[in-house]
């Protein structure tokens, strides 16, 4: 069977109202939309492969979203498309151990670069977009490399799906 493919973009922790503070019920609710929303995805838009761009953030969020929810849809994929080798490695160890095992979970990574270039993140999130069906976005609608990411998708006629992070807060 042909699924569709969903694509995570948006903010790190800094453009979240709960920052590094995942154990905040705004994390907490932020991952219940997302989980929500790609089960929907995976019920009703035949998605069946989902790609993360592994970022501290939504991407690693929505990837071990995609991890868990692989335990009720045995079939869904998760792709980790890695910018450079070296991605995480100037991150918080706590980060470095989740990183580590999402990789060893997903069913393959795709690596951009093999080492860090001033293009290897604009180059991750177009691959991101070119091999997507819908992007499911974490934006506050404000100038990001999540809204560049957006607009590209746009460009290319994708669906989009946004949660906007400030909408937690009201």
């Amino acid at each position: 069977m042909n699924f569709r493919t969903c694509a995570f973009t948006g903010h790190r922790p800094q453009g979240m109202p709960f920052g590094f503070d995942e154990h905040d019920p705004k994390c907490a609710y932020l991952i219940d939309q997302i989980m929500a929303i790609m089960t929907n995805m995976i019920i009703n838009d035949n998605v069946g492969r989902f790609l993360s761009g592994m970022a501290i953030g939504t991407d690693l969020i929505a990837a071990e979203t995609t991890l868990r929810l692989k335990d009720v849809y045995s079939w869904i994929e998760l792709e980790c498309v890695i910018p450079c080798l070296n991605q995480s490695s100037k991150w918080a160890e706590k980060f470095r151990k989740r990183y580590d095992d999402v990789i060893r979970s997903c069913a393959r990574t795709t690596l951009i670069s093999t080492e860090f270039t001033k293009t290897c993140m604009d180059e991750r999130n177009r691959y991101l977009v070119e091999n997507c069906d819908i992007l499911l976005a974490v934006w506050n609608g404000k100038p990001s490399g999540t809204g560049k990411t957006v607009d590209y998708a746009v460009r290319k006629g994708k669906s989009i799906c946004v949660i906007n992070p400030d909408d937690i807060l009201k």
